[in-house]
């Protein structure tokens, strides 16, 4: 128990799935202003966006425009969320050099997500990837509703493991499984990672991307780290969800997962307490109090923070 690493990576998707879900549209300066602030509290790997049809996910739309004014900061990955052909080519125009490129587990979520079924899915990415990866582009094939489906329920882990070991076959860098709909719980996640890790080549990273509907998101991240995963999504404040799975609440807060990892002595670069700004703006701008909790919380022998102070 706890045998834990030095370092992991934390993989911001504020910016992506924070925002795919929200109304109230950021315009290009908005997003450019996240980015630097994520930058400056220390995130080394950021999701911008994804290259989806704006008709379907209106937030995205400006995500062409957004990596063309992309800081380009040395040791930062920017990386964004490819679903088709269409998608790649948009992220190649831009030239962005790190996809996330993902299919679903779940045959529902696979229709509502894209219109086809899982093995169709399959069918029309695996050539993308192999296309990707022979460009060069650092390639992050993903397996949403991995850990359970909004619709179906329980996956079956021989389906997530026989679609791992396809992307692994293909020669991908990373291997992320997703918890789409938030329902997974520490003993689940730590038995799928294994099985997954066991069943893919050793050189292939593995990820997690967890959601704290039920609020084990953080309690499922140790469970990850424990079955030897180290790279994390997390989203600025807490803030996600998927458009097309009804009540899967936000991602695990970046600062939350910061902190809980630094408490324990696992190095992840990010400064939690300089994201504390970027959430009041965020908190602002989107008018409400955002879930992740070490945005409000004041450590022992910390001055309260003024609203002015926080939003400046």
């Amino acid at each position: 128990m706890f045998d834990l690493p030095e370092s992991v990576v934390i993989e911001d998707e504020f910016l992506r799935d924070g925002l795919q879900n929200e109304a109230r549209l950021f315009s290009v300066e908005e997003k450019l202003g996240f980015v630097r602030a994520l930058e400056a509290a220390g995130c080394k790997r950021i999701q911008v966006g994804s290259f989806v049809h704006p008709k379907w996910v209106p937030a995205m739309a400006n995500t062409d425009e957004l990596c063309a004014h992309l800081p380009k900061t040395e040791g930062v990955t920017y990386t964004a969320l490819i679903l088709n052909g269409a998608g790649l080519e948009r992220a190649r125009a831009v030239g962005l050099r790190h996809l996330s490129m993902s299919v679903s587990a779940s045959e529902t979520h696979s229709m509502k997500n894209l219109n086809r079924t899982v093995d169709e899915a399959r069918a029309k990415m695996m050539p993308l990837i192999e296309s990707a990866l022979g460009e060069g582009i650092a390639v992050r094939a993903g397996i949403q509703s991995a850990l359970g489906c909004g619709f179906e329920g329980r996956i079956d882990p021989a389906r997530v493991i026989e679609i791992a070991r396809g992307y692994s076959d293909l020669g991908v860098q990373e291997i992320n499984l997703a918890d789409t709909a938030g329902l997974a719980n520490p003993k689940q996640v730590f038995e799928l990672s294994r099985a997954v890790r066991d069943a893919i080549r050793p050189e292939v990273a593995l990820s997690l991307h967890l959601h704290d509907t039920r609020g084990l998101g953080l309690a499922n991240m140790l469970a990850g780290l424990q079955a030897g995963v180290r790279i994390f999504d997390a989203a600025l404040g807490g803030l996600g969800g998927c458009p097309f799975v009804p009540k899967a609440t936000g991602n695990i807060a970046t600062e939350d997962a910061a902190f809980a990892l630094s408490e324990m002595g696992v190095e992840t670069g990010i400064d939690w307490r300089a994201l504390r700004p970027a959430i009041a703006e965020a908190e602002v701008l989107l008018g409400r109090r955002l879930p992740g909790r070490m945005g409000h919380i004041r450590q022992p022998g910390e001055h309260e923070t003024t609203d002015q102070e926080a939003c400046a």
